[in-house]
């Protein structure tokens, strides 16, 4: 993976995948890996702001060697100041890689097109695959394996959704989504999990009422119903999300000992109820921590000389 971006989780390999949360495991049991990025520079591009995309890969660069430079949309003005293209190039002669947060997909596309480094999508409005990444791993640690894993999703099939069931499709995962009517998976990104799943074992199944998909899971996940940039169709979100809380109620459908995720940040009492992100099933803080050492991984793979 040297050398290569990671926009999108569709652009990996079952493999790929298998690989990444394997050296995630091995860094964050055995520590280490202070050398992997030794004198390496990592730029961060946010147009989003955020607490745990900036400061997990501001951590992960200086845990392998490296350093990290925040850049925020004030200073760099993706497309305003400065055309996209041209901040690529010039990036790609100061720093080994960039990570970058945008609104449109579109923008880490001709960010990578033009970049001769590595370009890491921190999030887009297509996709998040550095979040899936790190929920597969904290999957793995609590079960063991993910094959076979039954993972529902309740929610708004936005870049959250879409890069956790590409990953659980490539892992042999059956994902289960819950959504009202319009806001599921695009219809191409659905199509490309049904097969990926056929492909590597897994199975999905897409309804309308989160009983039926929660009914029997391993996992049950959710994310808020407007994400940013989403705010001016936040009324009309609410009102079709209108039953979609998971709560004790809904939890109690999954299987004895099911664990309960959300990617942060949260809305208790809107996505969510206070007792179930904040009891004994919520794993939410151990994905968080789980995104540092998912992103040390994918740095190390796609940034280091050395051989992992």
């Amino acid at each position: 993976m040297r050398g290569r971006h990671l926009l999108s989780i569709a652009e990996l390999t079952a493999d790929e995948v298998e690989r990444i949360l394997r050296v995630a495991l091995s860094l964050k049991r055995d520590g280490g890996g202070d050398d992997l990025l030794r004198g390496k520079t990592l730029a961060l591009i946010f147009e989003k702001p955020s607490l745990r995309t900036r400061v997990s890969f501001e951590v992960a660069m200086q845990q392998l060697g490296g350093r990290a430079i925040y850049l925020s949309q004030a200073e760099v003005g993706l497309g305003q100041r400065e055309p996209v293209a041209d901040v690529a190039r010039v990036l790609s002669r100061y720093v080994h890689g960039v990570a970058a947060r945008t609104y449109a997909h579109q923008t880490l596309l001709d960010l990578a097109r033009y970049a001769s480094v590595p370009v890491i999508n921190a999030l887009s409005d297509e996709e998040h695959p550095c979040q899936a990444l790190a929920d597969l791993l904290t999957i793995l640690e609590r079960f063991g394996t993910l094959r076979g894993v039954r993972l529902a999703y309740v929610g708004d099939g936005f870049n959250v959704a879409a890069s956790l069931a590409e990953a659980a499709a490539l892992a042999g995962m059956s994902f289960v989504m819950a959504s009202p009517p319009g806001y599921s998976l695009a219809e191409s990104t659905r199509r490309l999990v049904e097969e990926r799943a056929r492909e590597h074992g897994g199975a999905t199944e897409f309804f309308e009422m989160p009983a039926d998909a929660v009914r029997g899971a391993d996992v049950v996940y959710t994310d808020v119903w407007a994400s940013m940039g989403q705010e001016d169709t936040y009324a009309q979100r609410k009102e079709a999300f209108a039953g979609y809380t998971v709560t004790a109620e809904l939890m109690a459908l999954a299987k004895p000992g099911a664990i309960f995720m959300h990617d942060l940040p949260a809305h208790r009492g809107e996505e969510v109820a206070p007792d179930v992100i904040d009891g004994p099933q919520s794993v939410i803080f151990d994905q968080a921590e789980n995104r540092l050492h998912a992103q040390k991984a994918i740095l190390a793979l796609t940034m280091g000389e050395a051989p992992l």
